[in-house]
Parts: C-alpha cells; sequence; structure tokens
C-alpha cells in the first residue's frame, strides 16, 4: 500500500512539473475584431480596415488577421492565419505551421526566407513575433501586440523593424464584433 501510494504521489509531482497548456492565458482573446486605421506615407492618406480572429484549436489556438489598404480606391487585401501550440515554457506558444513526416505541426525554417513565428502571453497582452531572415543574411521583425482593454476593446500595436531600422508602426484599436 505504501508503494501504491508514492508511486501516485511520483505521478502526480511529475505530471504536475510540465507547463500546462493554459488555455486561460488566451481564452480572453478569443472572438473577432475589427478596425480601421489612417496614416500619411509620402504625403498620400492610407487607409487600411484590419481584422484579426483568435479561436481555440484543438492544441492551442490560432491567430487570423486580415488587411485592407486602399490605393485610389482599389483594395488590396493581406491574410495570415497561424496555430499556435504550447512550449516547453510557460505562457510562450510556438507557431505550427507546418506539418511534419509525423503528422506534427511545427514552425517554418527561416534559414529558408519563411518567418519564424511565436507567441507570448502575458496579462492582458498576446504578442506575436515573425522574424525573417532576409536574402542578405540581415533580419526583419514583425510585432502585434494585441492588448484587452474591457472585455470589446482590443488595443493592436505594430512594429517592422529591418536591421534595426523602424519601417513601419500602427497603433490602434479593434473592436469585438
Amino acid at each position: 500500500m505504501y508503494c501504491l501510494r508514492s508511486a501516485s504521489l511520483v505521478l502526480v509531482l511529475v505530471v504536475s512539473s510540465f507547463p500546462a497548456m493554459a488555455a486561460e492565458d488566451f481564452e480572453p482573446f478569443i472572438g473577432k475584431f475589427e478596425g480601421k486605421y489612417s496614416s500619411e506615407e509620402g504625403g498620400v492618406e492610407k487607409n487600411r480596415d484590419l481584422s484579426v480572429e483568435i479561436s481555440e484549436t484543438k492544441d492551442g489556438f490560432n491567430v487570423s488577421w486580415e488587411t485592407t489598404t486602399f490605393k485610389k480606391n482599389e483594395p488590396k487585401t493581406k491574410s495570415y492565419s497561424i496555430d499556435f501550440v504550447e512550449s516547453d515554457r510557460e505562457h510562450i506558444y510556438m507557431a505550427a505551421q507546418k506539418k511534419n513526416v509525423f503528422g506534427g505541426r511545427e514552425p517554418l525554417d527561416p534559414m529558408k526566407g519563411d518567418a519564424y513565428a511565436w507567441a507570448r502571453v502575458d496579462g492582458p497582452k498576446l504578442t506575436i513575433h515573425a522574424l525573417v531572415i532576409t536574402e542578405d543574411g540581415g533580419y526583419e521583425m514583425q510585432t502585434y501586440d494585441r492588448i484587452l482593454m474591457g472585455d470589446n476593446n482590443l488595443h493592436l500595436k505594430f512594429s517592422r523593424i529591418r536591421d534595426g531600422e523602424m519601417l513601419k508602426t500602427i497603433d490602434t484599436n479593434l473592436y469585438r464584433q
């Protein structure tokens, strides 16, 4: 009986030492948010429609976002979608953008020009980083901070940096649909 209790205690300690998939991490972010952003670039006003949808998946969560820009009233839309799964580090999720030979999900390869992405949840802030190694061996880093401001407001802070130079920033609010 003593041996069985000890084995049960060891099993409980071993299982509890692994980081749990903390659905409570990303659960408040689940939903669809939309907003607009206007800026002036090179003397030309640019308008953007922005949307992001965050949903739970079997193994983690998915972030899908879309940006529509309007040039001469012609809309141009770019869409992205990334699944994130737990990592060995608490509150940090790795991208699961492709399937490996065993059917598991894994990140893309930045040495092949793919973006390496990961997510971090820090209280009301969900941050996604995407790192690209450029053709000349430099880097480009895109950071999306999505900060919950109450139940219906998601504040977006986006930045794109190439080799230490800030190329673009967006700072706007998206609203739960």
